[in-house]
C-alpha cells in the first residue's frame, strides 16, 4: 500500500520544498498526487508537470481548494506536506486538518504559541496524526544516542550543551544579497524571533529528543547586527531541565566561517556523548577514565533502532536527505499502520506536542531577553488539550 499526499509550496525552485518531497518519496511509502506550489499560476503549473503529477486537475490555485476538492475524492491524498513560509503553517494545516487529512509540516509548528496550541487541540480531538521535520532528530546515530541514554550508559545525566554556528545573516548583510529567502528578515513573517526560532528550535528538539530531558526554564540572551535587522542574529541561554541538571544553547546566524555547525554534548555520571553535523555517521562515547570510542552508523554494535534508521553500509556517509527520509518513514510507517490496523515495527519523530514545545521555548527566551535576561519558566502543557 502506498500513501498519497500533497504539497503546498517548495515552488520557485524553493530548497526545502524539494528537500520535503524527496523525503516523502525516499522509501516508496507515499506518491505525490496533488499540490500548491506557488501564487504564481504558471509556475504552479510548471512545478505540478516536473514533480510528475500527471493529473493536471490536481495542481490547484490554493490550499483551501485543494483541501476542499482532495476531501471529496475517493482517492483524495491522505497526508499534506506544508512547506510555506511561517506565518501561513497555522491556517494551512487547521484546513487540512477540518477536513480530516493529516499534516506533516515545516518548523515551526505555527506564527505563535496560541496557534500552536489551537493545531494541537484540533490533531488530538480529531485523531490526526501531525509531524515536524526537526532535521537533525533524523540522523541515525542520535537514536542510538537516545537508546544509549534510556539504557544508562552515561549515567544520569548531569549537564548538556548544543550549538549552531553559522554565517549567512552577516554574509548575506555584508554582500547585500541573500541566497535564503528574505521573508526570514520580516518579523510580520517570521514571528518574534529571529535566530532562536529558526535554529534555536532546532537545538531545543535536538536535545529533547535524543536525550529526553524536559525543558523547565531558560534564561537567555540576544544579540542583534548593529543597525541592520529588528530580530536577534545571535542567542545564549541557560538551561534547566530539573533534577539539578543543567544546560547550555548558542545559536548564531553571524558565526563567520560557519555553515551548519550543529553539536550536542551530554555529559553524565558515568561518561558523555557527542555528536557533531560535520560527521553525521559517527558518535563520540567515552566512559568515565577509559578511552574515548567512535561509534559508526550501521554497525551491529549499535542498538537495532539506531541500525533500522540506516540506509547505507557503514563508513558511506548519509546526510540531510536521508534525515528528512527518516522523519518521513517514521511518520509514513506510523499513518500506514492505523488505516490497516496492525502495529508498526517502530516509529519515532517529532509531533505536534513538540512543536508547541518549540513554540514555548521561543516565548520563554523572548521573554527573558525583553525583561533583563531573567530566568523563564517554560509553560506547562494545558492538561485540557
Amino acid at each position: 500500500m502506498e500513501l498519497r499526499f500533497g504539497m503546498l509550496g517548495g515552488g520557485n525552485k524553493a530548497f526545502i520544498g524539494n528537500v520535503h518531497r524527496h523525503g516523502a518519496l525516499m522509501d516508496d511509502l507515499a506518491v505525490l498526487k496533488a499540490g500548491c506550489f506557488t501564487r504564481d499560476a504558471e509556475k504552479n503549473l510548471e512545478t505540478g508537470r516536473n514533480w510528475h503529477i500527471y493529473d493536471e486537475s490536481r495542481i490547484y490555485p490554493d490550499y483551501k481548494v485543494m483541501a476542499e476538492k482532495e476531501s471529496q475524492r475517493d482517492d483524495g491524498i491522505q497526508f499534506v506536506v506544508i512547506a510555506t513560509p511561517n506565518i501561513s503553517h497555522y491556517e494551512i494545516a487547521k484546513c487540512f486538518m477540518e477536513h480530516d487529512i493529516h499534516v506533516m509540516c515545516d518548523k515551526p509548528l505555527a506564527f505563535n504559541l496560541e496557534q500552536g496550541e489551537e493545531l494541537e487541540r484540533i490533531a488530538k480531538k480529531r485523531n490526526l496524526l501531525f509531524g515536524l521535520t526537526y532535521t537533525y532528530t533524523g540522523y541515525a546515530v542520535i537514536r542510538q544516542m537516545r537508546e544509549m541514554i534510556e539504557k544508562g550508559e552515561i549515567g544520569d545525566i548531569l549537564h548538556v550543551t548544543a550549538e549552531y554556528p553559522q554565517d549567512w545573516v552577516i554574509a548575506s548583510l555584508v554582500q547585500k544579497k541573500s541566497d535564503q529567502a528574505l521573508w526570514r528578515f520580516d518579523p510580520k513573517i517570521i514571528g518574534i524571533s529571529l535566530c532562536t526560532g529558526d535554529i534555536g528550535t532546532h537545538l531545543e528538539q535536538l536535545i529533547a529528543q535524543s536525550t529526553g530531558l524536559e525543558l523547565k526554564r531558560v534564561l537567555a540572551r540576544f544579540d542583534t547586527y548593529p543597525g541592520e535587522l529588528p530580530l536577534e542574529t545571535n542567542t545564549t541561554v541557560l538551561l534547566d531541565f530539573g533534577n539539578a541538571v543543567s544546560g547550555t544553547l548558542w545559536a548564531s546566524q553571524i558565526a563567520i566561517g560557519y555553515e551548519c555547525g550543529v553539536k550536542i554534548r551530554v555529559f553524565g555520571t558515568k561518561g558523555s556523548l557527542e555528536w557533531c553535523h560535520d560527521q553525521a555517521g559517527l558518535l563520540k562515547f567515552t566512559r568515565n577514565n577509559e578511552p574515548t570510542q567512535h561509534l559508526s552508523a550501521n554497525r551491529e554494535y549499535l542498538y537495532e533502532e539506531s541500525i533500522r534508521m540506516s540506509r547505507l553500509p557503514a563508513g558511506h556517509p548519509e546526510g540531510y536527505f536521508e534525515a528528512f527520509g527518516n522523519i518521513y518513514h517514521a511518520f509514513c510507517e506510523h499513518l500506514l499502520a492505523r488505516l490497516t490496523g496492525r502495529t508498526p515495527e517502530s516509529y519515532t519523530y517529532p509531533t505536534v506536542a513538540d512543536g508547541v514545545k518549540g513554540l514555548r521555548f521561543v516565548k520563554a527566551c523572548v521573554e527573558s531577553n525583553a525583561q533583563g535576561n531573567v530566568w523563564k519558566d517554560i509553560e506547562p502543557l494545558d492538561k485540557t488539550n
